[in-house]
């Protein structure tokens, strides 16, 4: 019998006076023990099923229509108090923000015996105990000081950790997950799938895993159900949906997603055009047809779809799948050429940054110093694209704060055509130096003004730095600007709030690129879009840098997103350069062990790639106490291959190989040249 049994679920939402239908004829089965993937664009109702079955929809939301059942029981026949007892105890759920699950004013251990002692009664003594276990289950180092710590005094994927160790405490029969590793560092993801899997093998907990993560889906998953729209288009075993896909939305899901083991030089990321219709706006008959490009007017359109058979159990909600070409490939994967690199014109010479912190209750003390940047130096050549990688807190974006002038250096110089910039803070450099360094934010609502038109904000951008000769030549402009990121000119009298997160992300680059920038900085700029939301912005991005030439420097922890990209790419760790290198040169042996780690972590959605497994143990060390010797050495897996004590005490030295790759690493050259590649060579894919 399944576990759990959802049957034709339709979930609206009431305000101001207008119904939203969320979710509608929506069905899923998930047997114990077994791991279901939910994945789709932002919107498509995702996260409304899990709080469906969670029974907790808010005062505004009502299910319409449909049941959901759960170890054979009606969740909606029962009484709040009889959810209450399975909430948490039978069914768990892991959110995605991790603080927003847990009490800053209460220790961990106080929150994790609080489940056991509300659900089953046990006494404090035992819960705690209980809680002591659960954190050695979850692999979380020191388990006694981090029963005693609060919440804020861990890291990112110490709090998931401990999420998932309170969700599993009273041992539920399912656990939700909802896109619970998006905020990681594929280090620290990689270390939580492999937890995942180890915790279901040892209780058997049955989990649906929510994401827009297909490598990671692939990774922990039995089953998935691909959703568009509010309604489930795609179903099966992972091996059928990821081998033979039979929905175009799937299929569109997959081309925009950047493929680690191909080469740069031979995919184009193809996203899906157009969006999403709003609940409310749905159209007849199929809700991808407007976005489809095997859409049959007449046909597609002339009645709702019901989800097909093609072998079951897998299932598409397509009445053309079965004579569709899957194989072909879209016009739009056309490979671009890329425009070759100019002279250097950035120049960057062993450049630090320190901060002082601590300040005493009763005024200013002298506080620790944290090193967020060690002797970097490195060069970048005009119109070239190079990438900066490292997991959360290497120094990769006070690097950027550095070159754009929104902090100033300790020491160590920085060259903008011979000129040093390193010590004028923005609003002292000169207005054609902030031309010619913008960035690109990551969250893009953050830097966008809610009560100004999109319009004015790209034609002040303009006025700032004094592009065109008059009013109606910056009006030009601006409609120029917003025909080259690919938004329709009447978004110029928009609002912000009126703009999806992929067309705010639009208009911030636009408004980097109105200075006439010859260097765009940009920091995470996709990183909290969808993937095929992602693949527009990427193109679009390349598509701008052909054209006008710009450098660009792109910061990221999307390691295929950065090797589809980049022309170069430079590998922090700790505040330090520990490899740069062309971009085929860093993702094929020799590796530094960092970036050996990082690749091995990299969850990919390609059936046909192999790849090797490294998890890093423990976590990035304290900038405020970084380690003697070589930074790495304290999670390096590679550091028994070198004699003597010779990481922990001395700083290693850049091993230069051919076509400017470097490596910052004690180890053997002929060590590093008989490194064996992460990934395995790729498959034809769909």
């Amino acid at each position: 019998m399944p576990l759990l049994e959802i049957e034709n679920l339709s979930i609206s939402f009431q305000t101001r006076g207008l119904t939203i239908p969320a979710v509608t004829d929506f069905s899923l089965t998930i047997m114990p023990g077994e791991a279901m993937g939910l994945v789709g664009e932002s919107g498509c109702g995702k996260s409304t099923v899990a709080l469906g079955i969670m029974q907790d929809l808010g005062p505004a939301g009502r299910v319409t229509a449909g049941r959901v059942r759960f170890d054979a029981r009606d969740l909606a026949a029962l009484s709040p108090r009889d959810l209450r007892a399975i909430r948490g105890r039978e069914i768990a759920m892991v959110y995605q923000e991790p603080m927003a699950s847990l009490n800053p004013a209460m220790r961990v251990g106080a929150q994790l015996a609080e489940v056991p002692m509300t659900h089953e009664g046990t006494s404090r003594r035992e819960a705690l105990a209980r809680a002591r276990a659960m954190l050695a289950d979850v692999h979380l180092p020191d388990p006694d000081r981090i029963l005693r710590a609060y919440p804020h005094e861990l890291s990112g994927g110490q709090q998931q950790r401990i999420v998932i160790a309170m969700a599993l405490m009273s041992n539920p029969s399912l656990l939700i997950l909802d896109e619970p590793t998006t905020a990681l560092d594929v280090t620290v993801e990689a270390g939580i799938v492999d937890l995942l899997r180890e915790l279901r093998r040892k209780h058997g907990t049955a989990m649906l895993f929510i994401s827009h993560n297909l490598g990671l889906i692939r990774d922990t998953c039995d089953r998935l159900c691909v959703m568009y729209a509010g309604e489930a288009v795609e179903t099966g075993t992972v091996a059928e949906v990821f081998t033979a896909m039979r929905h175009p939305y799937t299929q569109g899901l997959f081309r925009a997603i950047p493929r680690l083991a191909a080469r740069r030089a031979t995919e184009a990321l193809v996203p899906i055009p157009g969006n999403a219709p709003l609940p409310q706006e749905r159209p007849p008959g199929c809700n991808f047809g407007p976005r489809c490009p095997h859409v049959v007017p007449r046909r597609c359109d002339a009645q709702k779809i019901p989800m097909l058979p093609v072998a079951p159990p897998h299932a598409s909600r397509c009445i053309r799948w079965d004579e569709i070409d899957w194989s072909a490939r879209p016009p739009a994967g056309e490979i671009q050429p890329h425009a070759p690199s100019g002279e250097t014109i950035l120049r960057i010479e062993d450049l630090r940054k320190y901060y002082e912190t601590g300040s005493g209750l009763f005024g200013p003390r002298a506080g620790a110093i944290v090193k967020a940047n060690e002797s970097l130096t490195f060069t970048v050549r005009q119109g070239e694209t190079l990438a900066i990688v490292g997991e959360s807190g290497c120094g990769k974006s006070t690097l950027a704060k550095l070159l754009v002038g929104l902090e100033t250096a300790t020491s160590g110089r920085i060259l903008l055509d011979g000129h040093e910039v390193q010590h004028l803070p923005v609003e002292a450099r000169p207005r054609a130096v902030v031309a010619d360094l913008q960035m690109i934010f990551q969250n893009p609502a953050d830097t966008l003004n809610p009560a100004i038109s999109v319009g004015r904000q790209i034609t002040r951008a303009l006025e700032v730095f004094r592009q065109g000769a008059s009013d109606a030549d910056r009006r030009a402009r601006t409609l120029d600007l917003l025909d080259l990121v690919q938004l329709p000119r009447a978004f110029a009298a928009r609002l912000p709030r009126q703009l999806s997160g992929g067309q705010k992300q639009r208009v911030g680059i636009a408004r980097a690129f109105a200075s006439g920038a010859r260097i765009v900085v940009a920091d995470e700029p996709v990183s909290a879009l969808d993937v095929s939301v992602q693949a527009a912005v990427t193109k679009l991005l390349t598509d701008m840098q052909r054209e006008t030439g710009t450098t660009l420097i792109f910061i990221s922890h999307d390691l295929a997103l950065v090797r589809h990209l980049a022309d170069r790419v430079m590998v922090m760790y700790l505040g330090h350069i520990v490899e740069i290198g062309p971009a085929e040169a860093v993702f094929s042996p020799p590796f530094h062990p960092y970036t050996e780690a990082l690749l091995s972590a990299v969850p990919l959605p390609d059936p046909g790639a192999g790849q090797r497994r490294i998890v890093l143990e423990g976590d990035i060390p304290s900038a405020t106490h970084p380690p003697p010797g070589c930074p790495f050495h304290t999670r390096c897996h590679r550091k028994a291959q070198v004699p003597g004590t010779l990481c922990e005490t001395v700083l290693p030295p850049m091993q230069r190989f051919e076509n400017g790759h470097a490596i910052c690493c004690h180890l053997d050259r002929g060590i590093l040249e008989g490194m064996a590649p992460v990934i395995a060579e790729p498959s034809s894919g769909q």
